[in-house]
């Protein structure tokens, strides 16, 4: 079983993100690069997802669009100019909301969804109606991972969900312990069960479409600062919109976000900050393309 589990995994290395990462044409326009619709911010979270959008520009995707609560989406806005926001009605988003929300997604690439939205009853049922008729890739994080507990039949391949243990306890039951070879093995049987691909993250991220699974070793202990899941999933959500298969968009994912982290840590720890991490990503690509 032992030799089974090892051969089965591997590492995510720098050689294998240079073979993914797509090279953009010199007669690219925008868009060409993708376009990353972001859903989530409610009253109470409004960082969340400006953090996931400005993490998907500087993964290289070219248009992030926040869809927020109207009470939320201009605070969302302030954050950069680079971002442009879409703000829907009410103070949470809610059923009333998914006619449009699947109306935005149309002209986008890729969503990712669940960032800072809370866990009010009517936002979960709207994740669950917006998630059954939307037709994009998909990535689904932070409170988006709550509301999916009880409805893990509307996951489907070429998704990305992005739990840590407690995450991964609320959508299996199972608690992890910290070894490798048993997060792997689990994550494996989850993602096999629902199809969807999972990056478990930890100390050692484990990625896996429920066949092969991939073990990422990049980032630092100071990634435990509030907000760095959300710029995780914002380059998962860029790479998705680049047109890489799942299973490589959350490898890739995990390791840039990983790397990112470790040279924002050599400069700014131990008072590293979510947005930190992603003003290095552009050097954490670089290091894997140069």
């Amino acid at each position: 079983m032992r030799r089974a589990i090892e051969e089965s995994m591997r590492a995510v290395t720098a050689e294998m993100v240079r073979k993914v990462y797509p090279k953009r044409d010199q007669w690219s326009h925008k868009g060409d690069s993708g376009r990353v619709l972001v859903i989530g911010g409610s009253r109470r979270y409004r960082g969340a997802p400006a953090l996931v959008g400005l993490a998907a520009l500087r993964t290289g995707a070219d248009i992030a669009v926040i869809a927020a609560p109207e009470s939320s989406a201009d605070v969302v806005s302030s954050f950069s100019p680079n971002l442009i926001t879409e703000p829907l009605e009410g103070d949470y988003i809610n059923p009333d909301n998914v006619k449009r929300l699947l109306s935005i997604a149309e002209n986008f690439d890729s969503v990712v969804i669940g960032n800072g939205m809370g866990r009010m009853s009517k936002s979960m049922d709207a994740v669950i109606c917006f998630l059954k008729a939307v037709q994009k890739p998909c990535v689904i994080d932070g409170d988006g991972l709550h509301l999916l507990a009880g409805n893990k039949s509307v996951l489907r391949p070429g998704w990305i969900i992005t739990p840590h243990a407690h995450e991964f306890y609320s959508l299996s039951g199972i608690k992890l312990t910290k070894s490798v070879e048993e997060r792997m093995r689990h994550t494996e049987k989850f993602s096999g069960e629902f199809k969807a691909t999972v990056l478990l993250k930890g100390h050692k991220d484990v990625i896996s479409e429920g066949k092969a699974s991939f073990i990422n070793s990049t980032g630092n202990p100071y990634m435990t600062v509030g907000g760095t899941g959300d710029v995780l999933a914002g380059i998962c959500g860029a790479l998705l919109a680049m047109k890489l298969k799942a299973i490589d968009a959350a490898a890739a994912g995990a390791y840039l976000s990983g790397a990112a982290g470790d040279i924002a840590a050599r400069r700014t720890s131990p008072g590293m900050l979510a947005t930190d991490v992603i003003d290095r990503i552009p050097d954490a690509i670089r290091s894997v393309l140069d």
